[in-house]
């Protein structure tokens, strides 16, 4: 069992954030509740309150729960990306339906999740070939 446990500052900026935690014992996810909730002409914007100093290689993703599949919005950018240089608050931002009886989160629900991750620094190699593979040029299905 690994106890290495990754430091992350995190600030309130609301006083009503909840910060986020583990809801089970090997969960990879902590969950994310909304604070604010504003509706646009195709979007519903969710604040969390909470702005994250991810260390230096890095990277917070940003997930919808599963919840997801009992609402009326699709996660705008599918998985989001907060890099350790951002410092403003962390949002959720959904496309939604227009259905006539719309399901959204409302203040104060758990509206995604977030997990954190090492990164690599890539550094690209441009090559005439590639080496062979089982799989080849073989894609989408």
């Amino acid at each position: 069992m690994m106890n290495n446990k990754l430091k992350i500052k995190i600030k309130k900026l609301d006083e009503n954030a909840i910060v986020p935690a583990y809801a089970n014992p090997g969960d990879a996810g902590m969950d994310i509740y909304a604070t604010s909730k504003k509706v646009f002409d195709d979007y519903i914007e969710y604040g969390t309150g909470l702005s994250f100093e991810v260390p230096e290689g890095y990277v917070m993703l940003i997930f919808p729960r599963s919840s997801i599949s009992n609402k009326d919005l699709i996660l705008s950018n599918s998985v989001g990306v907060l890099d350790s240089g951002y410092r403003g608050e962390l949002k959720f931002r959904f496309k939604r339906s227009f259905s006539p009886n719309p399901k959204h989160y409302n203040t104060g629900d758990r509206i995604g999740q977030i997990i954190i991750m090492p990164y690599p620094t890539v550094e690209f190699t441009e090559v005439d070939e590639l080496s062979e593979s089982v799989r080849g040029e073989r894609g989408f299905g």
